[in-house]
Protein backbone atom coordinates (compact mmCIF):
# COMPACT_ATOMS: atom_id res chain seq x y z
CA UNK A 1 0.00 0.00 0.00
CA UNK A 2 0.82 3.20 -0.41
CA UNK A 3 0.30 6.30 1.74
CA UNK A 4 1.43 9.61 1.36
CA UNK A 5 1.51 12.74 3.28
CA UNK A 6 0.52 16.30 2.03
CA UNK A 7 1.42 18.98 3.59
CA UNK A 8 -0.97 21.91 1.55
CA UNK A 9 -1.41 25.49 0.95
CA UNK A 10 2.53 25.60 -0.88
CA UNK A 11 2.22 27.45 -4.43
CA UNK A 12 4.03 25.51 -6.69
CA UNK A 13 6.70 27.40 -9.28
CA UNK A 14 9.59 26.49 -11.10
CA UNK A 15 10.23 24.38 -14.54
CA UNK A 16 9.17 20.39 -14.88
CA UNK A 17 9.53 18.48 -17.95
CA UNK A 18 6.58 15.81 -19.42
CA UNK A 19 7.10 12.55 -19.57
CA UNK A 20 6.52 10.10 -22.31
CA UNK A 21 2.39 9.48 -22.82
CA UNK A 22 1.36 6.06 -21.14
CA UNK A 23 -1.28 5.38 -23.12
CA UNK A 24 0.48 5.78 -26.42
CA UNK A 25 3.64 3.20 -24.83
CA UNK A 26 1.18 0.38 -23.54
CA UNK A 27 -0.79 0.11 -27.59
CA UNK A 28 2.80 0.44 -29.02
CA UNK A 29 4.74 -2.25 -26.97
CA UNK A 30 1.73 -4.80 -27.54
CA UNK A 31 2.26 -3.94 -31.48
CA UNK A 32 5.89 -5.02 -31.09
CA UNK A 33 4.31 -8.43 -31.02
CA UNK A 34 4.05 -8.34 -35.06
CA UNK A 35 7.32 -6.73 -35.25
CA UNK A 36 10.02 -9.59 -35.39
CA UNK A 37 13.75 -8.55 -34.59
CA UNK A 38 14.93 -6.14 -32.47
CA UNK A 39 12.73 -2.50 -31.82
CA UNK A 40 14.01 0.22 -30.09
CA UNK A 41 11.18 2.33 -28.15
CA UNK A 42 12.18 5.74 -26.40
CA UNK A 43 10.50 8.02 -24.06
CA UNK A 44 8.44 4.96 -22.17
CA UNK A 45 7.65 6.14 -18.73
CA UNK A 46 8.69 3.71 -16.03
CA UNK A 47 5.36 3.12 -14.62
CA UNK A 48 3.44 0.14 -12.72
CA UNK A 49 1.23 -0.34 -15.86
CA UNK A 50 4.39 -0.31 -18.36
CA UNK A 51 6.23 -2.59 -16.35
CA UNK A 52 3.21 -5.38 -16.46
CA UNK A 53 3.01 -5.02 -20.10
CA UNK A 54 6.37 -5.52 -20.33
CA UNK A 55 6.31 -8.76 -18.43
CA UNK A 56 2.98 -9.24 -20.51
CA UNK A 57 5.33 -9.75 -23.59
CA UNK A 58 8.42 -11.83 -21.86
CA UNK A 59 5.53 -14.35 -20.91
CA UNK A 60 4.90 -14.34 -24.79
CA UNK A 61 8.10 -15.28 -25.38
CA UNK A 62 9.62 -11.81 -25.64
CA UNK A 63 12.45 -10.31 -24.72
CA UNK A 64 12.03 -6.60 -23.51
CA UNK A 65 13.84 -4.74 -21.25
CA UNK A 66 14.41 -1.52 -20.12
CA UNK A 67 17.70 0.10 -21.12
CA UNK A 68 20.80 0.07 -18.90
CA UNK A 69 21.99 3.20 -20.52
CA UNK A 70 19.46 5.39 -22.30
CA UNK A 71 16.66 6.48 -19.62
CA UNK A 72 13.27 5.31 -20.61
CA UNK A 73 14.11 3.45 -23.49
CA UNK A 74 13.22 -0.01 -23.99
CA UNK A 75 14.48 -2.79 -25.86
CA UNK A 76 12.78 -5.31 -27.54
CA UNK A 77 13.63 -8.57 -29.12
CA UNK A 78 11.10 -10.68 -30.79
CA UNK A 79 12.23 -13.80 -32.11
CA UNK A 80 9.02 -16.19 -31.19
CA UNK A 81 5.37 -15.56 -29.77
CA UNK A 82 3.22 -17.78 -27.85
CA UNK A 83 -0.39 -17.39 -28.28
CA UNK A 84 -1.69 -17.44 -24.80
CA UNK A 85 -1.53 -14.16 -22.15
CA UNK A 86 -1.10 -14.58 -18.63
CA UNK A 87 -4.04 -14.55 -16.50
CA UNK A 88 -2.54 -13.29 -13.72
CA UNK A 89 -0.94 -10.30 -15.72
CA UNK A 90 -3.99 -9.27 -17.80
CA UNK A 91 -6.54 -9.21 -15.26
CA UNK A 92 -4.07 -6.55 -13.52
CA UNK A 93 -4.68 -3.91 -16.39
CA UNK A 94 -7.47 -3.95 -18.96
CA UNK A 95 -4.48 -2.36 -21.65
CA UNK A 96 -3.10 -5.91 -21.44
CA UNK A 97 -5.93 -6.79 -23.92
CA UNK A 98 -4.38 -4.67 -26.77
CA UNK A 99 -2.51 -8.03 -27.17
CA UNK A 100 -4.95 -10.42 -28.77
CA UNK A 101 -5.74 -8.43 -32.18
CA UNK A 102 -1.33 -8.49 -32.81
CA UNK A 103 -0.93 -11.98 -31.20
CA UNK A 104 -4.18 -13.27 -33.96
CA UNK A 105 -2.39 -11.21 -36.65
CA UNK A 106 0.67 -13.08 -36.35
CA UNK A 107 -0.34 -16.42 -34.99
CA UNK A 108 -3.87 -17.17 -36.12
CA UNK A 109 -5.04 -18.38 -32.45
CA UNK A 110 -5.29 -16.12 -29.20
CA UNK A 111 -6.35 -16.80 -25.37
CA UNK A 112 -6.54 -14.09 -23.33
CA UNK A 113 -8.02 -13.67 -20.35
CA UNK A 114 -10.69 -11.13 -19.41
CA UNK A 115 -8.57 -7.89 -18.68
CA UNK A 116 -9.07 -5.86 -15.18
CA UNK A 117 -8.29 -2.35 -14.31
CA UNK A 118 -9.64 0.73 -12.95
CA UNK A 119 -13.48 0.31 -11.57
CA UNK A 120 -14.12 3.54 -12.91
CA UNK A 121 -16.95 2.06 -15.47
CA UNK A 122 -17.94 -1.36 -17.09
CA UNK A 123 -15.58 -0.87 -20.46
CA UNK A 124 -16.73 -4.26 -22.13
CA UNK A 125 -14.45 -5.71 -24.88
CA UNK A 126 -17.06 -6.69 -26.91
CA UNK A 127 -16.52 -3.43 -29.31
CA UNK A 128 -13.34 -4.87 -29.70
CA UNK A 129 -14.27 -8.73 -30.49
CA UNK A 130 -16.90 -7.76 -32.41
CA UNK A 131 -13.94 -5.59 -34.63
CA UNK A 132 -12.00 -8.68 -34.80
CA UNK A 133 -15.02 -10.72 -36.11
CA UNK A 134 -15.68 -8.15 -38.71
CA UNK A 135 -11.78 -9.35 -39.71
CA UNK A 136 -12.67 -12.98 -40.21
CA UNK A 137 -11.85 -14.10 -36.39
CA UNK A 138 -14.20 -16.27 -35.20
CA UNK A 139 -14.42 -15.43 -31.16
CA UNK A 140 -15.37 -17.53 -28.09
CA UNK A 141 -15.58 -17.06 -24.59
CA UNK A 142 -14.24 -20.17 -22.64
CA UNK A 143 -13.57 -20.07 -18.61
CA UNK A 144 -12.77 -16.84 -18.21
CA UNK A 145 -11.04 -16.21 -21.64
CA UNK A 146 -10.84 -14.82 -25.01
CA UNK A 147 -9.86 -17.57 -27.67
CA UNK A 148 -9.42 -15.73 -31.38
CA UNK A 149 -8.99 -18.08 -34.48
CA UNK A 150 -7.93 -16.86 -37.93
CA UNK A 151 -5.91 -18.62 -40.16
CA UNK A 152 -6.28 -15.55 -42.22
CA UNK A 153 -7.56 -11.91 -41.09
CA UNK A 154 -9.02 -10.37 -44.30
CA UNK A 155 -9.64 -6.80 -44.53
CA UNK A 156 -13.46 -5.49 -44.11
CA UNK A 157 -15.26 -2.24 -43.57
CA UNK A 158 -15.55 -1.85 -39.71
CA UNK A 159 -17.53 0.74 -37.70
CA UNK A 160 -18.00 1.51 -34.00
CA UNK A 161 -21.36 2.90 -32.26
CA UNK A 162 -19.11 4.76 -30.09
CA UNK A 163 -15.32 5.91 -30.99
CA UNK A 164 -13.62 3.53 -29.00
CA UNK A 165 -9.73 3.94 -28.43
CA UNK A 166 -9.05 0.69 -27.47
CA UNK A 167 -10.82 -0.71 -30.06
CA UNK A 168 -9.65 1.25 -32.44
CA UNK A 169 -6.19 0.38 -32.03
CA UNK A 170 -7.08 -3.35 -31.42
CA UNK A 171 -8.71 -3.16 -35.12
CA UNK A 172 -5.43 -0.95 -36.79
CA UNK A 173 -3.05 -3.67 -35.48
CA UNK A 174 -4.42 -6.62 -36.89
CA UNK A 175 -5.51 -4.88 -40.04
CA UNK A 176 -2.06 -3.99 -40.37
CA UNK A 177 -1.24 -7.90 -41.13
CA UNK A 178 -4.23 -8.98 -42.53
CA UNK A 179 -5.19 -9.44 -46.31
CA UNK A 180 -6.94 -6.68 -48.21
CA UNK A 181 -8.12 -3.08 -47.36
CA UNK A 182 -9.87 -2.07 -44.22
CA UNK A 183 -11.93 0.59 -43.26
CA UNK A 184 -12.38 1.79 -39.95
CA UNK A 185 -15.65 4.09 -39.18
CA UNK A 186 -16.20 6.73 -36.15
CA UNK A 187 -12.69 5.80 -35.06
CA UNK A 188 -11.45 7.34 -31.96
CA UNK A 189 -9.12 10.52 -33.40
CA UNK A 190 -6.99 10.86 -30.11
CA UNK A 191 -2.96 11.20 -30.52
CA UNK A 192 -2.31 8.04 -28.95
CA UNK A 193 -4.08 6.83 -32.04
CA UNK A 194 -2.49 8.72 -34.54
CA UNK A 195 0.98 7.79 -32.27
CA UNK A 196 0.19 3.79 -32.83
CA UNK A 197 -0.12 4.60 -36.26
CA UNK A 198 2.97 6.51 -37.00
CA UNK A 199 4.96 3.71 -35.22
CA UNK A 200 3.53 0.91 -37.33
CA UNK A 201 3.83 2.76 -40.78
CA UNK A 202 7.92 3.37 -39.75
CA UNK A 203 7.56 -0.71 -39.32
CA UNK A 204 6.49 -0.73 -43.04
CA UNK A 205 1.89 -0.72 -42.00
CA UNK A 206 0.44 1.64 -44.70
CA UNK A 207 -2.56 3.54 -42.86
CA UNK A 208 -3.95 6.56 -43.94
CA UNK A 209 -6.46 8.97 -42.55
CA UNK A 210 -4.98 8.11 -38.46
CA UNK A 211 -6.98 10.81 -36.35
CA UNK A 212 -9.63 11.53 -38.72
CA UNK A 213 -12.89 9.64 -37.88
CA UNK A 214 -11.99 7.30 -40.66
CA UNK A 215 -8.76 5.17 -40.42
CA UNK A 216 -8.04 3.18 -43.51
CA UNK A 217 -5.30 0.01 -43.45
CA UNK A 218 -4.33 -1.98 -46.52
CA UNK A 219 -2.44 -4.86 -45.34
CA UNK A 220 1.28 -6.24 -45.64
CA UNK A 221 3.01 -9.64 -45.63
CA UNK A 222 5.29 -8.38 -42.84
CA UNK A 223 6.49 -5.63 -40.55
CA UNK A 224 10.20 -4.50 -39.88
CA UNK A 225 11.84 -3.97 -36.92
CA UNK A 226 12.04 0.29 -35.91
CA UNK A 227 13.16 3.10 -33.39
CA UNK A 228 10.56 5.06 -32.09
CA UNK A 229 10.20 8.01 -29.72
CA UNK A 230 6.69 8.07 -28.62
CA UNK A 231 4.62 11.18 -27.90
CA UNK A 232 4.91 13.26 -24.44
CA UNK A 233 1.72 12.39 -21.70
CA UNK A 234 -0.83 15.19 -22.16
CA UNK A 235 -2.38 13.66 -18.98
CA UNK A 236 -0.09 14.54 -17.11
CA UNK A 237 1.20 18.16 -18.72
CA UNK A 238 -2.84 18.42 -18.24
CA UNK A 239 -2.08 17.45 -15.06
CA UNK A 240 0.54 19.72 -14.03
CA UNK A 241 -1.48 22.93 -15.19
CA UNK A 242 -4.02 22.13 -13.23
CA UNK A 243 -1.75 21.59 -9.94
CA UNK A 244 0.01 25.05 -10.86
CA UNK A 245 -3.57 26.73 -10.93
CA UNK A 246 -4.96 24.83 -7.87
CA UNK A 247 -1.91 25.93 -5.80
CA UNK A 248 -1.80 29.71 -7.08
CA UNK A 249 1.35 29.01 -8.77
CA UNK A 250 3.66 29.65 -11.48
CA UNK A 251 4.83 26.60 -13.61
CA UNK A 252 6.39 26.35 -17.38
CA UNK A 253 6.03 23.09 -18.26
CA UNK A 254 8.46 21.68 -20.83
CA UNK A 255 7.93 19.13 -23.48
CA UNK A 256 4.08 19.55 -24.38
CA UNK A 257 2.33 18.82 -27.53
CA UNK A 258 -0.22 22.14 -27.19
CA UNK A 259 -2.58 20.77 -29.53
CA UNK A 260 -3.23 17.77 -27.87
CA UNK A 261 -4.86 19.87 -24.85
CA UNK A 262 -6.34 22.44 -26.59
CA UNK A 263 -9.37 21.55 -24.19
CA UNK A 264 -7.63 21.61 -21.58
CA UNK A 265 -6.10 25.05 -22.12
CA UNK A 266 -9.31 26.71 -23.15
CA UNK A 267 -11.16 25.54 -19.64
CA UNK A 268 -8.27 26.89 -17.80
CA UNK A 269 -8.77 29.95 -19.75
CA UNK A 270 -12.50 29.98 -19.12
CA UNK A 271 -11.73 30.43 -15.39
CA UNK A 272 -9.45 32.80 -15.45
CA UNK A 273 -5.95 31.30 -15.30
CA UNK A 274 -3.13 32.77 -17.17
CA UNK A 275 -2.38 30.03 -20.10
CA UNK A 276 0.94 31.02 -22.19
CA UNK A 277 2.29 29.15 -25.03
CA UNK A 278 5.66 29.05 -26.25
CA UNK A 279 6.43 26.32 -28.23
CA UNK A 280 6.69 23.44 -26.95
CA UNK A 281 6.64 24.95 -23.03
CA UNK A 282 3.05 25.61 -21.65
CA UNK A 283 3.46 28.31 -18.76
CA UNK A 284 0.52 28.40 -15.94
CA UNK A 285 0.17 31.47 -13.47
CA UNK A 286 -2.66 32.11 -10.64
CA UNK A 287 -2.19 35.16 -8.82
CA UNK A 288 -5.91 36.19 -8.38
CA UNK A 289 -8.15 32.93 -7.80
CA UNK A 290 -9.92 31.48 -10.54
CA UNK A 291 -13.68 31.65 -11.37
CA UNK A 292 -16.48 28.54 -12.01
CA UNK A 293 -16.65 27.08 -15.41
CA UNK A 294 -19.10 24.27 -16.97
CA UNK A 295 -17.29 21.23 -18.57
CA UNK A 296 -18.57 17.91 -20.51
CA UNK A 297 -16.31 15.42 -21.09
CA UNK A 298 -16.14 13.72 -24.61
CA UNK A 299 -13.93 12.11 -27.02
CA UNK A 300 -11.01 13.67 -28.65
CA UNK A 301 -10.81 16.84 -29.43
CA UNK A 302 -13.12 17.15 -26.61
CA UNK A 303 -12.62 17.71 -22.80
CA UNK A 304 -10.63 14.38 -21.80
CA UNK A 305 -12.56 12.28 -19.52
CA UNK A 306 -8.91 11.40 -17.77
CA UNK A 307 -9.08 14.89 -16.83
CA UNK A 308 -12.34 15.26 -15.21
CA UNK A 309 -11.63 14.21 -11.51
CA UNK A 310 -8.68 17.07 -11.31
CA UNK A 311 -10.55 19.88 -12.98
CA UNK A 312 -13.50 18.89 -10.37
CA UNK A 313 -10.69 19.62 -7.47
CA UNK A 314 -9.54 23.01 -8.67
CA UNK A 315 -13.10 23.99 -10.02
CA UNK A 316 -14.32 23.23 -5.76
CA UNK A 317 -12.14 26.13 -5.26
CA UNK A 318 -13.47 28.70 -7.87
CA UNK A 319 -15.50 31.29 -7.20
CA UNK A 320 -19.44 30.64 -8.45
CA UNK A 321 -20.69 27.01 -9.06
CA UNK A 322 -19.70 24.97 -11.96
CA UNK A 323 -21.28 21.20 -13.80
CA UNK A 324 -18.94 19.40 -14.37
CA UNK A 325 -20.59 16.15 -16.69
CA UNK A 326 -19.36 12.72 -17.59
CA UNK A 327 -20.16 11.47 -20.76
CA UNK A 328 -17.68 8.89 -20.97
CA UNK A 329 -17.36 6.44 -17.70
CA UNK A 330 -20.68 5.99 -15.52
CA UNK A 331 -18.66 5.49 -12.62
CA UNK A 332 -16.21 8.37 -12.78
CA UNK A 333 -17.06 10.29 -10.03
CA UNK A 334 -15.64 8.22 -7.66
CA UNK A 335 -13.48 10.89 -6.09
CA UNK A 336 -16.60 12.97 -4.88
CA UNK A 337 -16.96 11.65 -1.29
CA UNK A 338 -13.34 11.75 -0.77
CA UNK A 339 -13.20 15.63 -1.62
CA UNK A 340 -16.63 15.95 0.22
CA UNK A 341 -14.06 14.66 2.95
CA UNK A 342 -12.06 18.07 2.57
CA UNK A 343 -14.70 20.34 3.12
CA UNK A 344 -15.87 20.55 -0.65
CA UNK A 345 -19.70 21.35 -1.96
CA UNK A 346 -20.41 19.06 -4.50
CA UNK A 347 -23.54 17.41 -5.46
CA UNK A 348 -24.00 14.25 -7.72
CA UNK A 349 -27.17 14.17 -10.13
CA UNK A 350 -26.97 11.42 -12.19
CA UNK A 351 -23.89 11.92 -14.29
CA UNK A 352 -23.17 15.84 -13.72
CA UNK A 353 -21.80 17.24 -10.41
CA UNK A 354 -22.98 20.64 -9.21
CA UNK A 355 -19.71 22.14 -7.33
CA UNK A 356 -20.15 25.15 -5.53
CA UNK A 357 -17.00 26.43 -4.68
CA UNK A 358 -15.64 27.19 -1.76
CA UNK A 359 -13.16 29.27 -0.10
CA UNK A 360 -10.56 26.48 1.36
CA UNK A 361 -10.21 22.74 1.83
CA UNK A 362 -8.60 20.97 4.97
CA UNK A 363 -6.52 17.95 4.99
CA UNK A 364 -8.27 14.72 5.75
CA UNK A 365 -7.62 10.93 5.46
CA UNK A 366 -8.67 10.08 1.88
CA UNK A 367 -8.70 6.77 -0.23
CA UNK A 368 -7.40 6.61 -3.97
CA UNK A 369 -10.01 4.36 -6.12
CA UNK A 370 -8.83 4.85 -9.39
CA UNK A 371 -5.78 6.41 -11.02
CA UNK A 372 -6.88 9.73 -12.08
CA UNK A 373 -9.08 10.08 -8.67
CA UNK A 374 -5.94 10.00 -7.09
CA UNK A 375 -4.40 12.67 -8.71
CA UNK A 376 -7.49 14.58 -8.06
CA UNK A 377 -6.99 13.93 -4.42
CA UNK A 378 -3.40 14.67 -4.91
CA UNK A 379 -4.36 17.80 -6.47
CA UNK A 380 -6.75 18.99 -3.58
CA UNK A 381 -3.92 17.98 -0.67
CA UNK A 382 -1.52 20.52 -2.37
CA UNK A 383 -4.27 23.17 -2.38
CA UNK A 384 -5.72 22.02 1.18
CA UNK A 385 -4.61 23.88 4.80
CA UNK A 386 -3.42 21.47 6.72
CA UNK A 387 -2.38 17.88 6.22
CA UNK A 388 -3.92 15.18 3.66
CA UNK A 389 -2.86 11.33 4.42
CA UNK A 390 -3.75 9.79 1.17
CA UNK A 391 -4.12 6.21 1.35
CA UNK A 392 -3.34 4.56 -1.94
CA UNK A 393 -4.35 0.53 -1.55
CA UNK A 394 -3.24 -0.36 -5.19
CA UNK A 395 -0.57 2.23 -6.58
CA UNK A 396 -3.09 3.45 -8.75
CA UNK A 397 -0.86 6.66 -9.04
CA UNK A 398 2.96 4.74 -9.47
CA UNK A 399 0.55 3.15 -12.19
CA UNK A 400 -0.05 6.62 -14.55
CA UNK A 401 2.39 9.09 -13.30
CA UNK A 402 6.07 8.73 -13.52
CA UNK A 403 8.06 10.46 -10.75
CA UNK A 404 4.89 12.67 -9.74
CA UNK A 405 5.31 13.06 -6.18
CA UNK A 406 9.13 13.77 -6.79
CA UNK A 407 8.13 16.22 -9.68
CA UNK A 408 5.84 17.81 -7.26
CA UNK A 409 8.51 18.22 -4.59
CA UNK A 410 11.19 19.32 -6.44
CA UNK A 411 8.20 22.72 -7.65
CA UNK A 412 7.97 23.30 -3.87
CA UNK A 413 5.62 20.70 -2.66
CA UNK A 414 5.84 18.92 0.83
CA UNK A 415 4.86 15.54 -0.02
CA UNK A 416 6.35 12.39 1.87
CA UNK A 417 5.61 8.88 2.06
CA UNK A 418 3.64 7.78 5.39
Amino acid sequence: MLKLLVKGAKPLRGEVMVSGAKNAALPILAATIMVPGRSVIRNIPNLLDVVTIIRVLRALGIKAEYSQSAPNTVNIWNYQVKHVAPYELVTKMRASFFVIGPILAVKGLAKIPLPGGCAIGSRPVDIHIKGLEALGARVELEHGFVIARASKLRGAKVYFDFPSVGATESVMMAAALAEGETSIGNAAREPEVVDLANFLIKAGAKIEGAGTEEIRVVGVEKLSPVEYSIIPDRIEAGTLMMAAAITKGDLKIRGVIAEHIEATIRKLQETGIQVGIDGETVNIKNDDGFKASDVKTLPYPGFPTDMQPQFTSLLSLANGTSVVSESVFENRFMHLPELRRMGADIKLEGQSAIVNGVAKLSGAPVRVTDLRAGAALLLAGLAAEGETLIEDRDHHLNRGYERLVEKFNALGADIKKA
